[in-house]
């Protein structure tokens, strides 16, 4: 990638020591370009050094050959920084540890992994204390596992991409905001010294349904789900995106995205408010016409955030936690506005560059925090983005990549991957550097920057698809191998229900299948005994499988079957684990709850079962399922109530008289029900919450409304409720339900429904049971 957006942000050049003997002039004029980081001029010099004098000292031979490959780097010419870091390791075997690790990468972004794993275990041999090298090492032993959802997606090449840069898109308004070097205007633009390339702004394009892709790029040439082939570990190949007489080249036209944040430096990538009211943008340290520089003479990168002002954007200011002595960028906003993610070479992190969140509350800043050693690595994380679920994607090339920059993925709970990051593989990595992906909660769509080979010119903006690969599900009766039309069959996917779908007529459903994903599909009928058979995408096949067959015999047995509900909202309750006990044999079966809640089991109608229904921060709840030999029913019908932790409920009829507390008649009856729900639950904790109407003033009603709750708590108590488990708290009229407000005209009935209780449950554990039987 050849754009200022990842190689200035966290730039450290470490000098290397070099022997300070008399220089030419050749070698003179390519270091000055070096030290000031003008890489284009450098490489010129360097190869004219080296071309020219042949026999110069070997010290300053090899001072030219580090800084020229060096320089090829920092241009991201992997095929020429390979051709010369392989002929500095070469011609010096002792040269810096860090020119393997170099090597090692340049070989890999030019997609030859075995030599890059020879590269990558001296570097390891050499530093033992950075684990890329050993992990590195072993990955490319076999890269299978970058191709397994190489076939479940589809990438364009987006017509929007111009000649130069362009990439770092970020949802806006039903279009895109992203980053281009592209000149517009056709006028002399300034350009950056380190590559000679226009200096980046933020560019729109206002409908993302008008965006085109002109072809995959992406073709998985052995049409398997895995992608990749035991021979050579990769049959993916990368079409070319580049015009052809039938299908020529679209452009879609993109505007600057604001003449007033886009100045005469760098503009980067960006991020929005929900309400799209304010962006917080990368930019160098470039504000109210001045510029200034870190210690060591570079103009860094900084965060600063805007508001919009009418069609424009102002009132740009810093955010307090940037510094001129390193930088900050590519933001990236939690789904509430209250997180900002952000990447920095501040002191103190893992490695290069590092991926920070800062909390966001009532327009102040928080202090940022790095999100730890999950996460950063010894090299460079970037481009952050949090999806709708709160999930994180970020770019690297310290986890375990196809080479470069690859995108990654980490589910965050409490702001810790505690499942590790995932690696997204081919077709959306690739050898090259790929970054700053955004997609929807699913990954199902979305799009993503990268400069493989087959881009038009350097940077470009890709979309992806996900694709379906079906798998055909036939249900046929055992012994006469006919379709049976009506069957249900349960996708279990790694161990956990999912969908519920029917047969059809020719005793078929479909599904589209994931990678990487074992599969149990469970079939029922009413009259058959249960069957299933397990399909996996672990593993891959040059012949991929295509279809699946369940075969049902007929069978007395009766199918056990229900919804797990949750019963504040009588939702379908995922995630619930749910138990079936033989009371003869001991015998248990599970099952874990999906988004359906639904539950099945196949039982036997002479026997007795316990049914058991568990999950965090849900009361247990168990049932007897007695015996139903005498009626023979083939399907048993057995719903589950959940209660859980924080759900509030309203006591039907707990009304009270104006400016009494008394526990009327009616609500006597409501609040033992409350009594037989904290019995049948003996560790359960609960909040009674008394409310009144707005007649009165706010103080006599909040302690009339304490006086209501403490008579509802007096009440479970001589029912025998143990005080312990019950909290009693008035709220006066500071939740009404209703308009009926101070003042406001309203019939006395209207006012009841403010004068109510509530309970709300503070905590649940266990829970015994009830019997139901199946008559």
């Amino acid at each position: 990638m050849k754009t200022v957006g990842k190689i200035a942000l966290g730039f450290v050049l470490a000098l290397m020591t070099l022997n300070a003997f008399a220089q030419n002039a050749r070698l003179r004029s390519a270091n000055r370009a070096f030290d000031e980081y003008s890489y284009a001029d450098a490489v010129r010099g360097y190869e004219e050094f080296l071309r020219v004098d042949k026999k110069s000292d070997p010290v300053e031979r090899k001072e030219a050959l580090e800084k020229l490959a060096y320089s090829y780097r920092r241009l991201q010419d992997t095929r020429n920084a390979e051709r010369v870091y392989g002929q500095l390791v070469e011609s010096f075997a002792d040269s810096d540890s860090r020119n393997y690790l170099y090597y090692a990468q340049a070989l890999a972004s030019n997609g030859k992994h075995r030599e890059s794993q020879k590269m990558y275990g001296k570097y390891a041999d050499l530093q033992s204390s950075d684990l890329r090298g050993r992990k590195f090492a072993v990955t490319y032993m076999d890269m299978n596992r970058f191709y397994k959802d190489s076939a479940m997606y589809r990438v364009e090449y987006l017509p929007v991409n111009s000649r130069q840069a362009d990439f770092s898109p970020m949802y806006f308004k039903g279009g895109l905001v992203f980053v281009s070097s592209r000149a517009e205007s056709g006028i002399i633009k300034r350009v950056f010294n380190w590559n000679q390339t226009p200096f980046l702004d933020l560019y729109f394009t206002p409908d993302t349904s008008a965006l085109k892709g002109v072809r995959d790029t992406y073709v998985n040439s052995a049409g398997t789900l895995g992608g990749a082939s035991a021979s050579n570990g990769n049959t993916g190949t990368l079409a070319e995106a580049t015009p052809t007489p039938d299908l020529p080249m679209p452009v879609t036209k993109a505007e600057k995205f604001s003449r007033t944040l886009n100045t005469k430096y760098h503009e980067g990538p960006a991020t929005f408010f929900k309400d799209y009211t304010k962006v917080v943008f990368t930019r160098n340290n470039y504000n109210g016409g001045k510029s200034k520089k870190s210690n060591d003479g570079i103009n860094k990168l900084k965060l600063y955030i805007a508001d919009q002002k009418g069609k424009d954007w102002g009132g740009v200011k810093e955010l307090p936690f940037n510094s001129d002595d390193y930088s900050t960028g590519h933001p990236a906003l939690s789904p509430d506005d209250t997180k900002l993610y952000f990447v920095s070479d501040m002191p103190g992190g893992f490695g290069g560059t590092d991926v920070y969140v800062v909390e966001y509350n009532n327009g102040q800043w928080g202090t940022p925090v790095n999100l730890g050693k999950e996460i950063n690595t010894e090299g460079n994380e970037m481009f952050p983005f949090i999806d709708a679920g709160g999930n994180l994607y970020f770019a690297s090339d310290g986890h375990e990549g196809m080479g470069g920059l690859d995108i990654f993925y980490a589910e965050l709970k409490e702001g810790i991957a505690y499942k590790g990051v995932k690696n997204l593989g081919a077709p959306i990595n690739s050898e090259k550097d790929d970054f700053g992906l955004i997609s929807d909660k699913e990954l199902g769509t979305g799009y993503f920057s990268s400069n493989r080979s087959k881009g038009v010119s350097d940077d470009n903006i890709y979309r992806f698809t996900r694709t379906c690969r079906p798998l055909e599900i036939l249900v046929l009766d055992a012994k006469t191998n006919t379709p049976i039309e009506g069957a249900d069959v349960r996708i279990v996917k790694n161990g956990s229900n999912q969908d519920m779908q029917q047969t059809g007529i020719d005793g078929a459903t479909k599904i589209c299948l994931e990678a990487q994903t074992d599969y149990d599909f469970k079939a029922i009928k009413e009259g058959y005994a249960t069957n299933n058979v397990r399909f996996s995408t672990m593993t891959q096949s040059a012949n991929p499988q295509m279809s699946v067959s369940i075969y049902l015999n007929k069978s007395e047995n009766t199918i056990l079957r229900g919804t797990v509900k949750r019963e504040v909202n009588q939702s379908p309750q995922e995630g619930v684990k749910v138990t079936l006990k033989d009371q003869k044999t001991g015998a248990e079966r599970t099952v874990v709850t999906g988004p359906d809640g639904g539950y099945e089991f196949e039982v036997d109608p002479s026997r007795n079962y316990d049914l058991r229904a568990e999950g965090d921060e849900l009361a247990t709840n168990e049932q007897t399922i007695n015996k139903n030999k005498k009626t023979k029913k083939k399907i048993v019908e057995s719903d589950l109530s959940m209660y859980g932790t924080g759900d509030v409920f309203t006591l039907d009829n707990i009304y009270y008289d104006l400016d009494k507390f008394f526990i009327r008649p009616e609500a006597a009856k409501e609040l033992d029900k409350v009594v037989g729900l904290m019995k049948k639950y003996p560790t359960m904790q609960i909040e009674l919450r008394s409310f009144t109407d707005s007649r009165a003033s706010d103080v006599y009603n909040l302690r009339l409304s304490e006086r209501r709750a403490r008579a509802a708590f007096d009440y479970l108590v001589r029912k025998g409720i143990t005080p312990s488990r019950l909290v009693a708290r008035g709220y006066g009229e500071s939740e009404l339900v209703n308009d009926c407000v101070d003042g406001a005209n309203c019939e006395d009935a209207e006012h009841r429904l403010n004068r109510r209780t509530e309970f709300k449950i503070l905590s649940v554990k266990g829970g015994v049971g009830e019997a139901l039987t199946g008559k």
